[in-house]
């Protein structure tokens, strides 16, 4: 006897692009969240949250960024400093920086810092010109390994250079994060986030390799 399993079908090459966005935005969930901060020509500091973001690799250690073009297509102002400078510094978000990292979603003109406007503090990077935000837990700075170019989007790959802790947060002998300490926020669809405190482990028989079990 074959199981009823009703199911809702959807040709993606028969719908728009917003519907697409809408659904896989509300569905591929929960996305960690990248706050990058870039600096262009005049040396304004610009910040602001993407959550199409991934760690894609650590040889060579590689994140993505995926940005959108505004309705006119033209850049938004992290996308054409990136392309400018080829740097910038990802920052993880976690509760404590989370209202803060939302407002700098704020759109300002290219003359403006958000960083003035949600009280962030910025220090000197190791590497790269964009600076740090002292009160994020983990900043990554990167340089542009590779560009793709869509219709809608630009998507960078950054490798990383140099990465920033809170102190406490990640041990160098070991090589272990102390995740008792790490709650950052990830993206869950519209304007919904998610904290990261409820967690669990799985006992099983697959198989890891050591790096996985990091």
């Amino acid at each position: 006897m074959m199981l009823e399993n009703p199911q809702t079908h959807v040709d993606f090459d028969a719908i728009g692009a917003y519907q697409r966005y809408k659904l896989m935005a509300s569905l591929i969930v929960p996305r960690p969240i990248a706050l990058v901060t870039t600096v262009n020509a005049q040396g304004v500091v610009n910040a602001a949250p993407f959550s199409m973001f991934a760690m894609l690799g650590e040889d060579p250690p590689l994140v993505m960024i995926s940005i959108n073009r505004l309705q006119d297509g033209a850049l938004k102002d992290t996308a054409a400093n990136v392309l400018e400078s080829r740097e910038f510094v990802v920052h993880m978000a976690d509760e404590a920086i989370a209202a803060q990292m939302h407002d700098c979603g704020t759109t300002l003109p290219p003359d403006q810092s958000e960083l003035d406007l949600v009280g962030f503090t910025a220090i000197p990077s190791t590497g790269v010109a964009p600076p740090r935000i002292a009160e994020a837990p983990i900043a990554f700075e990167c340089r542009l390994w590779e560009t793709i170019e869509t219709e809608s989007r630009y998507i960078f790959l950054g490798r990383i250079l140099h990465l920033h802790a809170r102190e406490g947060l990640v041990d160098t002998d070991l090589w272990r994060v102390n995740l008792q300490d790490y709650f950052p926020v990830g993206r869950f669809g519209a304007s919904f986030y998610t904290r990261t405190r409820d967690r669990f482990a799985l006992q099983g028989e697959a198989r890891e390799t050591a790096i996985d079990r990091i």
